[in-house]
């Protein structure tokens, strides 16, 4: 489908996809395949080898890049290959600035892989754009920001720091995961790099894991096309016909993510044992409004301390709930509860979390589109032990 001057609602369910041409399926075909033959050398159909391109691969990328309205998408194996990818455009001696409060594999690949190699890293709060402008040197090459963030649901202001980029000539790189495109587009605000983890919401039904980025540039392209053709971080046909779906039902699931996730993060707030909620709807959030600017809802990603930063008794938080599934992950239609300390940010040192506000008893909630109801008694159930 070319025409972009569809809405949103319409995009997801028809960006990307033609009737396949043999059959006239509607859906379209997982192209099981490594070769493709030729008429002869050099003379072929579009497609060569598989690692270079995939037909439904092509079909993922331009749905992915219409919905988050951008020129040109590239699918990768996962999430972090996707970051991996974009990492390998700086060389040792350049430097990028980086929220604190970021996902811990984000936080690894950066620390324990690219800085042996010489690229240097500075994270620091990024609710104020000052912070991260007094950090700029001439080395800086990259701004690299998650809005909502992972897990304390802080707001970062995309289009204040795609002008700071602007004005420092920097690259600007979004992990859009938590929000996903039905929330929030990165590239109308300014960015250069939209990432997100498809495994999670645009995938959202915990059945695949998958990488995406999406940019503006022609020339950003060809550069991460390269790398990724030359390094391999590819995924299957079958993954990407599995995102493809997936992609098909992020509006409805996600009403429902923020249906849901309203109605817990008050009953949270207003629960006795628990001493603090985190969730980007509260009006009293310190960058509530900025959210309301660049985003159409608050999502269903839900943080919350229990009084006391009391450990034991979150354990038997975790332990105890019975719709919420104890699991990493995060964006499926099943809600899941989770220990950012020991799991999706077991990778940062535990003075690092504790430094950025990630307390010891902080449980993560994923949101799922459940009826709400089974889901706060599950909740109630699980807090009374």
């Amino acid at each position: 489908m070319e025409n972009n001057n569809y809405k949103l609602d319409t995009l997801l369910i028809h960006a990307g996809v033609e009737p396949d041409p043999t059959t006239g399926a509607i859906m379209t075909p997982i192209y099981q395949t490594s070769t493709y033959v030729q008429e002869a050398p050099g003379k072929h159909k579009g497609y060569e080898y598989a690692r270079t391109q995939n037909p439904t691969r092509t079909a993922l990328q331009n749905a992915i890049a219409a919905i988050e309205y951008g020129k040109h998408a590239l699918s990768f194996g996962s999430g972090l290959a996707a970051s991996d990818a974009v990492m390998k455009l700086l060389k040792p001696g350049d430097e990028v600035i980086s929220t604190n409060d970021l996902y811990g594999g984000t936080y690894r690949i950066f620390t324990k892989i690219f800085q042996p190699y010489g690229i240097n890293f500075h994270f620091t709060g990024m609710s104020e754009v000052s912070a991260a402008e007094a950090l700029i040197n001439a080395n800086t090459k990259m701004l690299w920001i998650e809005t909502p963030t992972n897990p304390l649901l802080n707001i970062i202001d995309i289009e204040a720091f795609a002008q700071l980029a602007k004005k420092h000539n920097l690259l600007l790189v979004v992990d859009n995961t938590f929000a996903s495109p039905y929330l929030q587009n990165p590239i109308k605000l300014g960015a250069d790099i939209v990432l997100h983890s498809a495994t999670k919401y645009l995938g959202g039904h915990s059945d695949v894991v998958h990488g995406v980025l999406i940019v503006n540039t022609d020339e950003l392209n060809e550069q991460l096309s390269f790398i990724q053709n030359s390094c391999g971080a590819v995924p299957g046909p079958h993954d990407c016909w599995l995102v493809l779906r997936g992609i098909k039902t992020l509006h409805v699931r996600m009403q429902r993510h923020c249906e849901n996730g309203e109605k817990i993060a008050h009953y949270l707030r207003n629960h006795s044992a628990i001493e603090k909620v985190y969730w980007i709807g509260f009006e009293d959030h310190p960058n509530h409004a900025v959210a309301k600017k660049q985003m159409r809802g608050f999502g269903g990603m839900i943080s919350f301390v229990l009084k006391g930063d009391d450990v034991e008794k979150a354990m038997k938080v975790l332990s105890g709930t019975k719709l919420f599934a104890l699991a990493e992950s995060l964006g499926g239609v099943e809600s899941l509860i989770g220990h950012p300390a020991s799991m999706t940010h077991g990778s940062i040192p535990r003075e690092e979390r504790l430094k950025n506000g990630l307390a010891d008893s902080l449980i993560r909630l994923s949101v799922g589109i459940e009826d709400v109801d089974d889901l706060i008694a599950d909740l109630e159930q699980a807090l009374a032990l």
